[in-house]
């Protein structure tokens, strides 16, 4: 059986790894599963791909094993496309998400429509024990709603409104939001890339 280690320890982006890549030959593990939630890995990359890239081969060197990581943010255009690379660390890592969310809801209280508009980006990396390298990236489009709506999502969620839905990401089922959501969309391709070099 396959290992791929991912380099995170949010439970709740594992869930979702798990639904896209989980197969019956492949063992889908955290950091904190292999009790590597304290290596310290620095991620100051300018982009998504480079911040992904430093977490996966980070762990890949560590453990001479397939690491996936991914990094993923919400670009505001209202606010020159912030918190961007900068999502997690807005605004202090320990902040809950519930103030931060309120506090971009804030920031934008004289913009309308499509002024609103935002993305959620992912980039996933996968590093493989040769050290070679494979990247995927998903994006959705949507608005910054007018307050925080739904609890199955986690993070920026609650506040991410998909016009043609009528709703939040937080309200969606993870079925759906795994269909459309920008992580969905780079594991999905992730996925197809794994397949073809014959790695899944």
């Amino acid at each position: 059986m396959k290992k791929i280690i991912v380099a995170t320890g949010n439970e709740g982006k594992m869930k979702e790894i798990r639904q896209i890549l989980g197969g019956e030959n492949v063992e889908i593990v955290s950091l904190k599963d292999e009790n590597l939630q304290d290596v310290e890995i620095v991620e100051d990359g300018k982009t998504f791909e480079e911040n992904a890239l430093i977490k996966a081969s980070t762990i890949s060197k560590l453990t001479g094993t397939m690491v996936l990581a991914d990094d993923s943010g919400l670009e505001v255009d209202y606010m020159d496309k912030a918190p961007g690379v900068y999502s997690a660390r807005y605004l202090g890592e320990d902040t809950p998400y519930t103030v931060k969310n309120n506090h971009i809801i804030d920031e934008l209280k004289d913009a309308v429509g499509e002024e609103r508009s935002a993305r959620f980006v992912c980039v996933i990396a996968c590093v493989l024990p040769d050290g070679r390298s494979i990247t995927t990236r998903g994006t959705i489009e949507g608005q910054i709603g007018y307050e925080e709506k739904g609890s199955n999502g986690f993070g920026y969620d609650p506040i991410f409104y998909l016009p043609e839905r009528g709703c939040t990401t937080a309200e969606l089922s993870p079925e759906e939001k795994n269909k459309i959501s920008h992580r969905g969309k780079a594991l999905t391709a992730m996925y197809k890339k794994l397949k073809e070099e014959n790695l899944l």
